[in-house]
């Protein structure tokens, strides 16, 4: 049986679209967009809208539309909310659409909505998003945000912690020295996940600015069932 192939990419500047046209694209931006997304939608967000550019977001508020925006960790002026996912909660996204605006995330969801299929992954949503992918006969990318260009642990470690539990269904063959070093780097992280995570860069840059009471719920497995997918520019649950 021909093996699917499984890789990763450390940045939004090492990412080749075209490369990638055929294969499952997962975006993953531990702290915080991804674990944002996830827990929108398991508190019963109906769909979010990714969108990179500030104007864009200020024109869907003045539309009527809930609109979650942040750069470098703060809330934009206009914005409804920020992007703790403890923003996401049930009273305020259930049922809604919500547009959301973030330093890194919602640039690298748009730039990988040219594959296939552009899925948001996390730790939050670790078991089904692999036992879903496994039932997909797809090529697959991890994608990790990074920090601006730059690589970045927590991704990179979520990365390693999904690679491995593919790579263990023998459906998998990676020849990708990214795919091996974040799993690699897993293997050193997964027995004491807290704390290799204080250690990361941005868990200093959200400390400092008095943001980082998530961070443990961030990198929580299994909080929800929940897969967004892009469909249309538009991210809704893989069920729908």
């Amino acid at each position: 049986m021909l093996k699917r192939k499984l890789e990763a990419c450390f940045s939004p500047a090492m990412f080749m679209p075209d490369e990638n046209r055929d294969s499952i694209v997962i975006v993953i931006d531990v702290l915080r967009a991804s674990s944002a997304i996830c827990t929108a939608f398991a508190n019963g967000a109906s769909a979010v809208i990714p969108v990179a550019d500030i104007t864009e977001a200020k024109d869907y508020k003045s539309r009527g539309y809930l609109v979650a925006a942040e750069r470098d960790g703060y809330i934009l002026d206009f914005a409804d909310f920020g992007n703790s996912p403890f923003n996401f909660t049930k009273e305020k996204v259930e049922g809604r659409t919500i547009v959301y605006s973030t330093t890194n995330g919602t640039a690298i969801i748009n730039l990988a909505s040219s594959s296939y299929m552009t899925v948001i992954g996390s730790f939050l949503n670790i078991s089904a998003l692999t036992e879903w992918l496994i039932k997909q006969d797809r090529d697959i990318m991890l994608f990790c945000a990074g920090w601006k260009n730059r690589f970045n642990i927590e991704d990179t470690v979520c990365a390693g912690a999904m690679a491995e539990r593919l790579m263990e269904t023998s459906l998998y063959s990676t020849i990708c020295d990214s795919t091996i070093a974040a799993m690699d780097l897993w293997s050193l992280a997964k027995t004491d996940l807290p704390g290799y995570i204080d250690k990361v860069a941005q868990r200093t840059r959200l400390r400092d600015k008095g943001l980082d009471d998530c961070i443990q719920f961030c990198i929580t497995n299994d909080f929800t069932g929940k897969i967004p997918v892009m469909k249309n520019g538009i991210l809704v649950d893989h069920d729908l």
